[in-house]
């Protein structure tokens, strides 16, 4: 509780210095926005029924990229890490697809999908992809050896019980905070992958800063921040109920 008290308290500190910053001009209102004017704002987009548009067709292809990004980060970083043969086939691969960021898939992806949330799914995938496959690799390594001897002793010889019972319970943590990476990284994505013309958060920011309505492009990255924040709270939830046996 304290730690929240001193969190909230933080925060309250940061928005009343923003406040006051503006009010007193040091930054421009006309281009910094009080937050005093943010829920006016938010209040009108949600009456017109922009604010519900939007986020809902974010949360579509946030969530349909974050579903194929870490599925397919997690099975292949498992795969890898199970595998020396595989390891070593896909060790230059990686190393060189790796430091290309997801942005710069963006004209292959509206090439491929045109300019649909298929796309923006695309895009997010690949931001969310490279953490989950390093974070679940890196896990399964990891992995004591002893417990996988102790394991073997107890009659745990065969490939499943061995990864079922041992290496994915053991690597379980470590898994669990790439996951929660990614839902960062995820939403960090979706701004840059609607800004091409795909409808939500990224497109309706795109065009209120075209027209100086820097209220409205506050009242999304504000949106953004809360989005996230709820996805969090609802992961941390999971993670502990998953891993309730790491406070035994």
């Amino acid at each position: 509780m304290r730690k929240v008290v001193v969190g909230l308290a933080g925060l309250a500190g940061f928005i009343l210095v923003w406040e006051l910053l503006v009010r007193f001009s040091i930054f421009n209102p006309n281009l910094v926005p009080a937050p005093s004017a943010i829920p006016a704002t938010l209040l009108a987009e949600i009456e017109r029924g922009v604010w519900v548009r939007m986020v809902l067709s974010s949360l579509r292809h946030y969530g349909l990229g974050l579903a194929i990004g870490t599925g397919l980060g997690m099975t292949l970083g498992m795969a890898v890490a199970l595998s020396p043969g595989l390891e070593q086939l896909q060790a230059y691969i990686a190393r060189v697809l790796r430091p290309i960021p997801p942005l710069a898939w963006i004209p292959f992806a509206v090439i491929w999908f045109g300019i649909t949330e298929a796309s923006a799914a695309f895009i997010i995938s690949i931001g969310v992809f490279w953490i989950n496959y390093f974070s679940t690799s890196s896990a399964i390594r990891g992995v004591d050896r002893e417990l996988v001897e102790v394991a073997r002793v107890f009659g745990f010889v065969g490939f499943w019980p061995r990864l079922t019972k041992v290496l994915i319970p053991a690597a379980t943590p470590s898994i669990l905070v790439g996951i929660r990476t990614g839902l960062g990284q995820g939403w960090m994505t979706v701004v840059a992958a609607e800004l091409f013309g795909i409808q939500g958060i990224g497109q309706r920011m795109m065009e209120a800063s075209g027209l100086l309505a820097i209220d409205v492009v506050a009242v999304y990255m504000v949106t953004i921040a809360g989005l996230y924040g709820i996805t969090d709270i609802l992961f941390v939830g999971i993670e502990r109920a998953l891993i309730r046996w790491t406070d035994l």
